[in-house]
């Protein structure tokens, strides 16, 4: 996978303007209703997604890009944002309840989505859930992002699909498909 720093810092300076309260409840709502108390977002820019947690969970972040980091820890000092890759996660087996992503895979190439699903499996304790731009076969996008079909990525391991549907337009204007796993 190769990383191009000035377009994901462009992409975190103009990531205020992507704020959607409605999914950023959606996430927040869910992990509640899951019993969650520890909650990770891999590919989480400047922390938009989770700003709607409270200091009752443990708040944990995960991006490549330096000057996103420095927003999302301004914007959520109670959180906690590590500079990492999905591929090697800095966290023990089964430490988080909840582990996400949210148009991060997109992006990614094959081999690194295939190695990020297996960290997530991995760091996950109980709840996994991908948002992601689906198509059942996956094609590319434009020159940075592919179509995904999720639910193939995670047929291997062990877990069940809770959920694997399109999000409706009013959380989530772009419809990504939301994919929730139980790791069983």
């Amino acid at each position: 996978m190769t990383y191009d720093e000035r377009f994901w810092n462009q992409y975190a300076n103009e990531n205020e303007s992507r704020y959607n309260e409605e999914f950023a409840k959606f996430v927040r709502d869910l992990a509640v209703s899951l019993r969650c108390t520890s909650v990770l977002e891999i590919g989480c820019g400047t922390g938009i997604d989770l700003r709607l947690f409270t200091d009752t969970f443990q708040i944990h972040g995960i991006d490549l890009n330096d000057h996103a980091l420095d927003i999302a820890q301004k914007k959520l000092p109670a959180a906690n944002f590590k500079k990492g890759s999905i591929t090697e996660l800095p966290f023990e087996d089964a430490s988080i309840d909840f582990v996400f992503t949210h148009g991060l895979m997109n992006y990614l190439d094959d081999e690194t989505v295939q190695k990020g699903v297996g960290e997530m499996f991995r760091v996950s304790k109980k709840w996994i859930m991908n948002c992601e731009k689906f198509e059942e076969t996956e094609r590319q996008i434009d020159e940075k992002q592919k179509s995904r079909n999720m639910k193939n990525k995670w047929l291997d391991l062990k877990v069940k699909f809770v959920s694997n549907v399109d999000m409706h337009e009013d959380i989530e204007p772009d419809k990504p498909r939301f994919t929730l796993l139980k790791k069983v």
